[in-house]
């Protein structure tokens, strides 16, 4: 298949794509790549479950404030009017639907929207759900930032998710690197293609069914 857009490339699709006005938490990982490529002068407001609503960009070199952290243990900045809250406020956001979207990676995305990415069950491995549960069913929309295809060219998007389940039916839409998808009713719609990929050719990498929605994505 022909090239696929960068994460950094992916990460300003999403950014376009969070209306104004919206309360954002950004997952650990090419998630708070988002972050850097939300629009000048927007009012979104990030959240991170660490305790923190109004988390900026990463910061400039040698502008790093070591008590700024994101829940991935990243150095951010704060906007003006930025707050600090302890802990268990933080989660109480996340489950009390408080939340307009919430950027997650995955290991899968099941046709029904089933979300799995805190365990693939492999030996020796370190499951690490964090705070991804309460994101993916507190959050009014769920994207997902991923690949589309492991490094051992299996799709991530599947039919039925294999792995233990992050959330049920939460996903709204998946940003991979050939194509954004949404989740409906029938299965994952193509929204939109990267590149000179084609339904057909996702369909075959993917083994699903897939709708062309590419018409109402240009729209």
């Amino acid at each position: 298949m022909s090239a696929r857009v960068t994460r950094q490339e992916l990460a300003a699709r999403i950014a376009a794509d969070i209306p104004e006005g919206s309360i954002v938490n950004l997952g650990i990982g090419a998630p708070t790549l988002v972050a850097d490529y939300l629009p000048e002068g927007a009012e979104i407001i990030l959240h991170t479950e660490n305790g923190m609503l109004g988390m900026g960009r990463a910061p400039a070199l040698g502008r790093v404030d070591p008590d700024l952290i994101n829940a991935g243990k990243q150095a951010v900045t704060a906007v003006a009017g930025a707050s600090y809250f302890h802990h268990a406020d933080s989660f109480a956001m996340m489950r009390g639907g408080h939340l307009d979207v919430c950027v997650l990676g995955a290991f899968q995305v099941a046709a029904n929207g089933d979300l799995a990415n805190w365990s693939t069950g492999a030996p020796g491995a370190i499951p690490a759900v964090g705070g991804a549960m309460d994101l993916a069913i507190g959050a009014k929309h769920v994207y997902v930032m991923t690949d589309l295809l492991t490094k051992q060219g299996e799709s991530k998007l599947v039919e039925a998710c294999s792995y233990s389940l992050t959330g049920a039916g939460c996903v709204s839409r998946v940003y991979t690197d050939h194509a954004v998808f949404d989740v409906t009713e029938d299965g994952f719609a193509v929204r939109e293609l990267f590149g000179e990929h084609s339904v057909e050719g996702l369909e075959e990498s993917t083994g699903l069914r897939l709708i062309d929605a590419t018409a109402e994505g240009r729209s």
